[in-house]
């Protein structure tokens, strides 16, 4: 294998997947089955909001590291349109981590519930209570999570394609 991501990018990537997975999980579970015991339902709620706004600063550390050491190329016989499909998915993936945090952060605000990042430093809303905000970044907030999970499942499918189909060593850069 000729290239193989350092250490860090590797950690930081499963520990972004981990997070991502865990905050579907959370996500759908508050909104679709949502639990009878309020005090249950504010910790979950709690919790996908303190994960999801760490995995901004975990993106721009992630984002940092890849303009100090940026990823290796595809293989030269990669077809244009699969080079252009991944690096527009990476970029919406890239996006998504930062922009859902913030479009989370904005609607809890705009609920009336101040967000404290885990219970220690308070994240400022510039809107405050907004009955005409609060559905428009909750809605914005559903769309990018639809965004970053088909995103997510683009480049899933992209890995298993290097992987399984082409069998050109770009799986295994992360593995």
């Amino acid at each position: 294998m000729a290239y193989r991501y350092r250490p860090m990018h590797r950690a930081l990537h499963w520990l972004t997947a981990g997070a991502v997975l865990a905050q579907a999980i959370l996500g759908i579970w508050i909104t679709q089955f949502e639990p009878a015991d309020k005090v249950f339902k504010f910790l979950l709620y709690d919790i996908h909001e303190n994960l999801g706004f760490s995995l901004a600063p975990i993106t721009l550390v992630r984002l940092w590291l890849r303009r100090r050491h940026p990823r290796a190329p595809l293989p030269e016989q990669t077809p244009a349109i699969i080079e252009f499909a991944a690096t527009a998915n990476h970029a919406s993936l890239y996006l998504a981590l930062i922009g859902l945090p913030i479009l989370g952060v904005l609607a809890t605000a705009a609920w009336g519930f101040p967000f404290k990042w885990f219970g220690l430093l308070p994240i400022p809303s510039p809107f405050g209570v907004s009955d005409y905000w609060a559905p428009v970044f909750s809605y914005l907030h559903w769309l990018g999570a639809i965004a970053l999970g088909l995103a997510v499942f683009a480049h899933v499918g992209g890995a298993l394609y290097h992987g399984l189909i082409r069998r050109d060593g770009v799986l295994q850069r992360m593995v």
